[in-house]
């Protein structure tokens, strides 16, 4: 992974290409990120950077927060997040990452946390199929119906797919395309959607399958 950036997703809209086609993106707040921290071979065991986004009041964190960034001489961060890029010697504690360093037509991966639908039924968490809607079938037309043989299992087996939390876990997209860049508002466009509602937290980085 050569580059990374931690983000915020601002909403969807679309924008016209050259030849006229509309083209749907995703518009994310990226950065400015500061390195927060240095990780190395030598004192942890690999090579990594960890950045620090969107500014916090001094009152919202713990002493022990406090104290990682006094130590590191950058300013209060809300959200803190590793990247194993393979260049991390190229920069230092209190260096800036902006959105430019991305570039129109980059393909990146973007991970971020789905919408919570809390405790959900089997047909909308599965897509399982639906009972018909005729007379006779009784009000059963939403339920997962048998679970298994009476003797043999004897029980219901493990993973099966079945009503419960839905949402509200981390999902990564693949093979993005960026669209637009925007340096002085910090703004990338992505094509596509990505996961997580508007204003949440998203991490964007080189696509692994590019």
């Amino acid at each position: 992974m050569k580059k990374g950036i931690i983000g915020k997703k601002v909403g969807m809209t679309q924008i016209f290409d050259e030849k006229g086609n509309v083209i749907p993106v995703t518009v994310i707040e990226a950065g400015p990120c500061v390195v927060a921290q240095k990780k190395t071979v030598e004192n942890d065991g690999y090579d990594a950077l960890q950045l620090g986004f969107s500014d916090v009041k001094e009152k919202h964190v713990n002493k022990a927060v406090k104290g990682h960034f006094e130590k590191a001489g950058v300013s209060l961060k809300r959200h803190l997040k590793e990247f194993r890029l393979d260049d991390c010697s190229a920069y230092s504690v209190g260096d800036v990452i902006t959105a430019d360093t991305f570039a129109a037509g980059d393909k990146v991966d973007v991970t971020g946390l789905t919408k919570g639908r809390g405790y959900t039924g089997s047909i909308k968490r599965w897509n399982h199929h639906i009972l018909r809607m005729t007379h006779g079938t009784g009000p059963v037309h939403r339920q997962p119906g048998s679970m298994g043989a009476n003797s043999t299992p004897s029980r219901i087996y493990k993973n099966k797919k079945m009503a419960g939390q839905y949402g509200n876990e981390q999902v990564t997209v693949l093979n993005l395309k960026v669209v637009r860049i925007d340096s002085e508002k910090n703004l990338i466009a992505v094509k596509g959607a990505i996961p997580g509602a508007k204003d949440g937290i998203v991490f964007i980085r080189d696509s692994i399958k590019a």
